[in-house]
């Protein structure tokens, strides 16, 4: 008898290690996306085409965890031929005026707390860092499915991410306030059970 509770004992870790799912990203179904005001009039729109990373949580434990890289350079607006000006919208969004992606290649997002509605995440707060100054942001969760690849017949977990920050909070101050202070996150993203 001793024995055997010995036994469970040892394998209660190892059993709710086994909880805890990890869903590396799918690069061609995940990407941030971002819009900003632009002279009070319209939003203008962007993305960046390279991002990776993982997401994992423990639906019974309901703890979680998320890590995020996006490659500045892959930021794109739309308008990337210069024509008769000195430079392209996303070269300039590129350069030390803004983004800064010789210097700081990359914006980085790691979570802190996952919080959970159900079995669910509802939204994830974490550090952001951009420019190389660091800052807390919440990123709630707009949706998140999980189900089978219809495809590949794989558990695959999903959805979108949004939340706000100011770019002045982190150095971005060309262009205030004719272009928006306020920049808003949408981060789609898709990731096969591990």
């Amino acid at each position: 008898m001793k024995s055997t509770l010995a036994a469970l004992a040892l394998a209660l870790p190892l059993a709710s290690q086994a909880a805890v799912e990890n869903y590396p990203l799918d690069s061609l179904h995940s990407y941030p996306n971002f819009w900003v005001e632009h002279f009070g009039l319209s939003q203008m729109h962007g993305r960046f085409d390279k991002m990776t990373g993982k997401f994992s949580f423990d639906r019974a434990a309901k703890t979680g965890a998320v890590e995020l890289t996006i490659a500045v350079a892959s930021l794109t607006t739309g308008d990337s031929v210069k024509g008769s000006r000195p430079q392209s919208r996303d070269d300039h969004l590129r350069a030390a005026d803004f983004f800064n992606a010789a210097e700081f290649p990359n914006l980085t997002f790691k979570s802190t707390k996952v919080n959970f509605s159900g079995e669910l995440p509802a939204s994830v707060e974490g550090n952001f860092t951009m420019l190389g100054v660091t800052r807390p942001i919440t990123l709630s969760f707009e949706r998140f499915k999980c189900g089978q690849h219809p495809f590949t017949k794989k558990d695959r977990c999903g959805g979108n991410a949004v939340g706000k920050i100011k770019r002045s909070d982190f150095g971005m101050k060309t262009a205030i306030p004719a272009v928006g202070d306020e920049i808003t996150l949408n981060i789609g993203f898709e990731g096969d059970k591990e």
